[in-house]
């Protein structure tokens, strides 16, 4: 089973923490959030990772690694460009990622999780997977619902009677 974390935003919301630290590497349970995914991911069958990044890569890359120390396989797609001075990270999006790895190797060549790097996450995805295939959907999104009070942190998903978005 194959998964991509996407890690390649700014984290402009908790600054300055990430002015030196990108935001899947804020410790929550003193061990990067990414770190807990990475867990997540294998804890239910999943050891192939792309994990796209761009803000402050090389933090993440030089802490994870190739994954073999959290018994998974981790490569990297790096959003940006080369310049005279250097790498310089230019973020594509959530959709942007998928389809710059997309491009160039068959890694979505079969069923996927995406999960975002920088959010805690405690979810069944065995069981998510089980839903998504019964119900023969192209994709699944897992949603979370909030107090209506906190909506305007999150966003607005519209359902229709089926729950489809």
């Amino acid at each position: 089973m194959k998964a991509m974390i996407l890690a390649a935003g700014k984290g402009t919301r908790v600054r300055p923490i990430t002015n030196e630290m990108p935001k899947p590497m804020i410790p929550i349970l003193r061990k990067p959030v990414m770190e807990s995914i990475v867990e997540l991911l294998r804890t239910h069958g999943v050891n192939d990772i792309v994990v796209n990044t761009s803000h402050l890569a090389p933090v993440i890359e030089n802490y994870f690694r190739d994954g073999n120390q959290l018994g998974v396989h981790i490569a990297y797609s790096y959003e940006g460009y080369m310049t005279e001075e250097g790498l310089e990270g230019k973020a594509l999006g959530s959709a942007g990622g998928m389809k710059r790895i997309q491009n160039f190797s068959g890694f979505f060549d079969e069923t996927f999780i995406v999960l975002c790097g920088d959010a805690w996450i405690d979810l069944d995805l065995t069981e998510a997977l089980r839903q998504h295939r019964e119900k023969g959907g192209v994709a699944t999104i897992v949603l979370q619902e909030v107090p209506h009070e906190e909506v305007y942190k999150y966003g607005v998903v519209k359902l229709d009677a089926h729950q489809r978005i």
